[in-house]
Parts: structure tokens; C-alpha cells; sequence
């Protein structure tokens, strides 16, 4: 049975104008339910265009349940899935696994949008087949996909502070296609309000992505895709009041001449027969960064005892395979296996390569059955575990390296829901999951610069997800979507204080261990509404409440408990208006109280069709030129302007 069930509520609220008719890269596609389209919310590419989200932070920052957030002393661009940080919800593209092997983070903002169809997220509950460490979600970014013989689009930009340019020409013959993209995004500086210039706010990103893929027939599809990111950044020196902040009374004068990701995958997909098919993956992806600190704001000596020159040279490889049969016309069955190794390898300039590495394994399976017409259920359950291949560490005293003892970890993942539909424009939802996170290299090895003692037997943190979600699509022109949630997390790992004194450096050190309780619950809920012809109007609104069981004197960060996003689009002719704004409540920036103010933004833009293929589009972002943070100390953009013109071959 098909259902009118919406997939966000962008996608409804943004109008008529396709950057191109490139369509969406199935293969690069997780999970396809035709029943359950909303269970992974989506933004595709016209909503990042019309709404200047250049790079992957910005565009997630418009759905409900999502906090965009600032890791300020290293100027990182991040995102808080119903309060969980990225290490416990992974970044995918095309559904290869991209994260950091080190800390499990990525920062998003060095992810531009100009060559993606779409963003998916799957919140609480991800599917198994996704794979190990998806304790709060996951997050897939999917590329084009072309669909006639020569498709050539691309833009020129100017921004504030800097420019923006992208080239991507897709072509598709017979039984071949490929799709190729160039990509630059520059920025010199930004202001802050009243135009004082930021200094050290730079940036620079190049991306560069080639794709090629072989569709014998309708049934099968084969593709190996190939992604090269070349990022560099500053980062802004703290400016804030927190005395109690290290950054107070020792800034750091941090810039990163590098920040580079290469990915090379293979993807498949293979009708075995009416009733199953067989999906391959496999992967190897490289970072690589160096980050340069200096003794002061000028930036040209290194001769203070924290400054140095650090350098990461990482890189992860794997692959998975999916198969799936339909048991019967109401039961479908899949299957996966996965496998990644990470290795990282670190050193400060003068000192020797010190590696680590990790296997991680997966092994899922999922079920889904339809009782009826009205009522379907399904169920997961998958098996992870986590081993150490080496883990090398140095002595800067000895000038030696040694190892960590050997360790391993293992998690089940075991989730369920069912699904009833009151008509085909109504539908309720109701779902549970007990979802895990491996402790990270970093999480187990780190000395945090002498202050840390390593904990190599750290276990794997747990959480136990509930939500009811309702989706109503019935009334003319109105579309309602809400959902509230619960999840309780045991064997949080957090910091414990004072566990032994350094004598030599004359101070306790504190050791991460698997000691914390906490809870997550809130709602969300976004109604979208055709006024008229041309006219549309969304808004969503998001409740989230964190809270440590074990010490309610901590608070958790970088997440304001109310969010909301609304969204007018309208459509005369070959004009387009858009309007989007957003609030948030104020949020901690420390565990011990700091506060960032809540703040209203405002943005506005329009685009003008001269002919079908060719648009200029024009606009401004935090039009009251407010002063705002994500995190205390770190105040972000004030008012900037933008013009672009794109054009589609």
C-alpha cells in the first residue's frame, strides 16, 4: 500500500525551482522503506540552494531534533541528534562510514553541499544494517545520480569575505553513467556584528569527486566512486569572560594548514531473483591534518613550551555486505555484515610515528512483516565487537615507545516498532532500541597533555530508545508530523576526578570511565501548510531536556532545550522569496554552568529566473546584524551578504 506520508517537511515547503535534474544515488542509499519514508528525515538539494547552506552543518541545522553547535578551541562545525554528539551518531556518505578513526568526530563544516542530492538522518532507532557505533542515530550523505545524456550544472559565487564556485557534469549512455564535480569555497574572514573583523576566521575548501557506475539492466547497478577534500582553517582566539576557562588565561593561536580527506569506494547492488538481492561495499578512506600552534597572535614563532606542530595521518578501510529476501508478499528479511579497520598514526614535529589501530565487526539482521493493511512490524538485532590491533604510546622523557595491553569490547543492538495506519494520510508509530557506542582511541588512550591517566578497558556506552511518532498528511494542503522520545544511557563514559596524583608535576589526574547514568526526553513537532498557489509556510519546534542521574550539579553542553525553525517560500513567475528564521534558548558551554544566550536569526533571499537554465539568486543572513555564540567565547557571524549565479545545462 502506498501512503502520502511526507519525508520532511522541506521538502513540501520548498517550491518548484531544480537546481538540475540529477536525481538521487540509490545505491548510496541505506535504508529504503516505502512504509517508512519519514523514519529518516531528509533535506534534499533544491532546500540547501535556496537557502545558502553551503556546507552539511548548516543544512542539518534545519530539521527538528538537530543542534548545530561550535567546538570553539578548535573551531569544529558539529551536530547534536536529540542531545547526542557525532561520536555516537556517524557520518556516512553514500553510506560508507567517514568519521575520524581517532575521536569518532568529523567536522561537518569542511562538507560542502554542492554535490549532494540529499541528506538523510535516521534519529534514536537507525537501522542495524547501518552498522556498530549508531547509539543516537546516523547521519548519510548521498550524491547525484544523472539522468539524461549531458547534464552541466554549476554556480559562481560572491559572499562576504570570500567566494564560492562548483562544476558538475553527469552524463548517462545506455547502460554507463558517470558523474563528476569540482567544488571551491572560500572565505578570507568574517565580521562580527557592526563589522569588526574576526581574526584567524578563515577558511578554504576544494572537494573534488568522480563517480562511475555500470547498470547492466534494471535489476542490478555497480559503481566505484572516488571523493577528495582539501580543507584549511584558523582558528578564532577565545574572547570570552569564564575566568575558570583555560582559554582565558592561555589562549590558543591555532591554525591548520591542512585538514584532507580522500575516499575510494565500490558499491553494488544485484537482483539474485524475484524474491532477493545481494548489496556490496567496500571502502578506503584517508585523513589527514596538521595543526601548527604558536606563542602568540602574530602566528610566526613556535618557541613557548604549548606551541608545536602535531600531525594525524589516518586512515580507515572496510566493507559490508547486505542481502535481502522477500520470505512472502507481507515478510522481508535482510541481512548484514560489516567490517572497518582504523589505524591512526600521530606525532609532534621532532618526535617518532606512534600508531594505533582497531577492528570493528558487525553482524545485523532485520525483519519487517504486514499483518494487514494497516498494521506492519519489524525488528533488529545485531552483534558488534571492537578489538585493539596495537596501540603504541611514547615517552617523551625515554624517548621510547611502548605498548598498551591488548583489549577488546563486544555490544548487542536489539531493536523493534510497529506501525499502524489509521487511513493511507494517517499513520502512528511506536518503536524501541537498545543501541551501543565503542570507546574511541582517543576515549581509551589519551593522556589529554599529562592531566589524563589512559583506560584501554573502556566498555561500550548503552542507551535505550522509546518514541511514539504521528504523521498526518489527511487535511487539504496541511501536513503535521510529531514525535516524542525517550532514551535512558547507562555506562556513559565521563570523567572521574582525582583518581591518582601526579608527583612530578605535583597535581591530580582524572581517568574517563564507564561510571555515568543520564536521560534524554523532549518532543518534536512541525506543520506545514500550502496557502496558496506559490505560497508555502513550514515550522517546526523542538523540546529537549538532558540530565545526569549521577551528578545533577553537571550539566550537559552545547544544546538549548527549545528550538524552532520556520520557513516561508513564495513563487511568482520566475521570482522566488524565501524567509527563514530561528530561535534558540540559551544553552551551557561547561558543565559547571557557563551559559551562551539564547538568540533569534533572520534571514531572507531571492532568485530570479532569466531563462530556465540560468538564475541569479541574492540574499542576506542574520539581517539584524545580532550577536550570538554556540558556544561561550566564540561569537559567530553577524549580519552577511550573499549573490550567486547558477546555471543548469
Amino acid at each position: 500500500m502506498k501512503t502520502r506520508l511526507p519525508t520532511t517537511f522541506l521538502i513540501f515547503l520548498i517550491s518548484s525551482f531544480a537546481y538540475g535534474q540529477s536525481r538521487t544515488f540509490q545505491l548510496g542509499e541505506v535504508v529504503i522503506t516505502s512504509q517508512k519514508q519519514d523514519s529518516a528525515t531528509a533535506v534534499n538539494q533544491a532546500t540547501m540552494i535556496k537557502l545558502q547552506r553551503l556546507n552539511v552543518a548548516t543544512v542539518l541545522n534545519l530539521l527538528p531534533g538537530i543542534t548545530l553547535g561550535n567546538i570553539g578551541p578548535r573551531n569544529e562545525s558539529v551536530v547534536y541528534l536529540r542531545g547526542f554528539d557525532l561520536r555516537q551518531v556517524p557520518v556516512f556518505i553514500d553510506g560508507i562510514p567517514v568519521y575520524v578513526p581517532y575521536d569518532g568526530y568529523v567536522d561537518l563544516a569542511r562538507f560542502t553541499t554542492y554535490d549532494l542530492s540529499k541528506i538523510t538522518v535516521s534519529k534514536g532507532n537507525a537501522s542495524v544494517l547501518y552498522g556498530p557505533n549508531t547509539m543516537g542515530g546516523a547521519i548519510n550523505l548521498v550524491s547525484k545520480q544523472p539522468v539524461r545524456k549531458l547534464e552541466i550544472q554549476g554556480n559562481l559565487g560572491w559572499l562576504s569575505g570570500g567566494y564560492d564556485c562548483a562544476l558538475n557534469i553527469g552524463s548517462r549512455w545506455k547502460k554507463f553513467y558517470v558523474q563528476a564535480g569540482v567544488s571551491k569555497f572560500q572565505r578570507d574572514y568574517f565580521e562580527l556584528p557592526e563589522g569588526v573583523k574576526r581574526e584567524n576566521s578563515y577558511n578554504n575548501d576544494i572537494k573534488v569527486n568522480v563517480k562511475l557506475a555500470y547498470a547492466p539492466n534494471t535489476n542490478s547497478e555497480y559503481a566505484i566512486g572516488y571523493i577528495n577534500q582539501h580543507g584549511e582553517k584558523g582558528t578564532p582566539v577565545y574572547a570570552g569572560k569564564d575566568t575558570l576557562n583555560s582559554q582565558f588565561k592561555s589562549p590558543r593561536f591555532w591554525k591548520w594548514p591542512y585538514w584532507d580527506k580522500q575516499s575510494l569506494y565500490f558499491l553494488s547492488n544485484t537482483k539474485l531473483d524475484s524474491s532477493s538481492y545481494l548489496k556490496v561495499r567496500a571502502f578506503y578512506d584517508q585523513f589527514r591534518n596538521r595543526l601548527e600552534s604558536y606563542d602568540d597572535a602574530k602566528y610566526t614563532t613556535q618557541t613557548r613550551p604549548y606551541a608545536f606542530t602535531s600531525f594525524y595521518d589516518d586512515y580507515s578501510f572496510g566493507g559490508n555486505t547486505e542481502y535481502g529476501r522477500a520470505l512472502s508478499t507481507a515478510n522481508t528479511l535482510k541481512a548484514a555484515l560489516h567490517y572497518k579497520k582504523d589505524i591512526h598514526r600521530e606525532n609532534n614535529a621532532g618526535e617518532p610515528v606512534r600508531k594505533t589501530a582497531d577492528n570493528t565487526y558487525s553482524l545485523g539482521l532485520t525483519d519487517e512483516h504486514r499483518f494487514s493493511g494497516k498494521l506492519s512490524a519489524s525488528a533488529g538485532i545485531s552483534f558488534n565487537a571492537r578489538e585493539s590491533d596495537g596501540a603504541e604510546e611514547y615517552n617523551s622523557t625515554t624517548k621510547k615507545i611502548s605498548q598498551f595491553p591488548a583489549n577488546k569490547n563486544s555490544a548487542w543492538n536489539i531493536q523493534a516498532g510497529l506501525s499502524y495506519l489509521f487511513t493511507p494520510s494517517q499513520s502512528l508509530e511506536a518503536s524501541f532500541g537498545r543501541m551501543t557506542r565503542f570507546a574511541t582511541i582517543k576515549d581509551r588512550y589519551s593522556y589529554r597533555m599529562g592531566t589524563a591517566i589512559p583506560n584501554p578497558d573502556l566498555k561500550a556506552e548503552r542507551a535505550t530508545h522509546y518514541e511514539l511518532k504521528y504523521n498526518d498528511v489527511s487535511i487539504s494542503r496541511l501536513r503535521i508530523q510529531a514525535a516524542l522520545f525517550y532514551s535512558r544511557i547507562n555506562d556513559v563514559i565521563q570523567q572521574e576526578n582525582n583518581v591518582k596524583f601526579d608527583t612530578a608535576a605535583a597535581r591530580w589526574q582524572s581517568q574517563l570511565q564507564n561510571k555515568g547514568r543520564a536521560e534524554f526526553y523532549g518532543g518534536e513537532a512541525s506543520v506545514n501548510y500550502l496557502v496558496t498557489t506559490g505560497l508555502n509556510a513550514g515550522i517546526n519546534y523542538s523540546y529537549i531536556t538532558r540530565k545526569n542521574l549521577d551528578n545533577k550539579s553537571l550539566r550537559f553542553t552545547d544544546v538549548p532545550e527549545h528550538k524552532i525553525v520556520g520557513i516561508i517560500a513564495y513563487t511568482i513567475k520566475r521570482l522566488d522569496l524565501n524567509v527563514d528564521g530561528s530561535y534558540n534558548s540559551f544553552r551551557y558551554s561547561t558543565s559547571y554552568g557557563t551559559k551562551a544566550p539564547g538568540f533569534f536569526l533572520l534571514n531572507g533571499g531571492a532568485s530570479f529566473a532569466f531563462i530556465p537554465s540560468l538564475r541569479l539568486s541574492a540574499g542576506v543572513n542574520n539581517i539584524f546584524d545580532k550577536s550570538y555564540m554556540l558556544v561561550e567565547g566564540y561569537p559567530e557571524q553577524g549580519r552577511n551578504y550573499f549573490a550567486k549565479l547558477l546555471f543548469n545545462l
